[in-house]
């Protein structure tokens, strides 16, 4: 019976989201995938922001192997350069994995997704080990920005098609709450 209670908490749990046909989703664009869910679950108040963070997954050789990704249907991997997912750790005491490019649930209890989606390290070749950068959600949504340059090719036509939204910029507000830009001159 104790075996049953993480299932139990993940049935109790309300996500933090849309559901995941609700979201804001371009393909190939995670990172901007998850900034969009970190500004919703922001601007929607159920959970403090505090308990949400932007994982950032790579490593040196930017080839990481994701398992479950709706871009790889069957039982291998998608070698990713790089990935983001929305980890929310629930003062419930329970984890969960946004991560809008699986084929997992949706939100996805952290222990599943680590299992089903990465497996073990000691299961694949060192050169793809991954490593995870952790960023507070409040920190990726004052501090993130793209040009979508990385998107790019050496010609400057699109890998994949860019979101219709405007790319994300920050910046400082100055003492009248106006956005201060920090793009420099071309």
């Amino acid at each position: 019976m104790e075996g049953d209670a993480p299932a139990a908490a993940a049935a109790r749990y309300q996500p933090a989201s849309p559901p995941r046909d609700a979201c804001v989703y371009n393909s190939c664009y995670c990172e901007e995938n998850i900034w969009k869910l970190c500004e919703y679950i922001k601007n929607h108040d159920q959970y403090p922001l505090e308990e949400c963070y932007a994982v950032f997954i790579s490593n040196e050789r930017k080839m990481i192997p994701i398992w479950k990704q709706q871009a790889r249907p069957g039982d291998g991997p998608v070698i990713w350069d790089y990935h983001v997912v929305l980890l929310h750790v629930s003062s419930g005491g329970q984890s969960f994995i946004y991560d809008l490019d699986t084929v997992l649930p949706f939100p996805c209890p952290f222990d599943t997704y680590v299992e089903d989606a990465f497996k073990s390290d000691e299961d694949i070749h060192p050169q793809f080990r991954r490593k995870f950068r952790v960023i507070r959600a409040d920190s990726y949504l004052k501090n993130f920005a793209s040009d979508r340059s990385h998107m790019k090719d050496s010609s400057g036509n699109w890998r994949e098609p860019p979101p219709s939204y405007p790319c994300i910029e920050t910046g400082e507000l100055d003492a009248a709450g106006h956005k201060v830009s920090h793009r420099r001159a071309s």
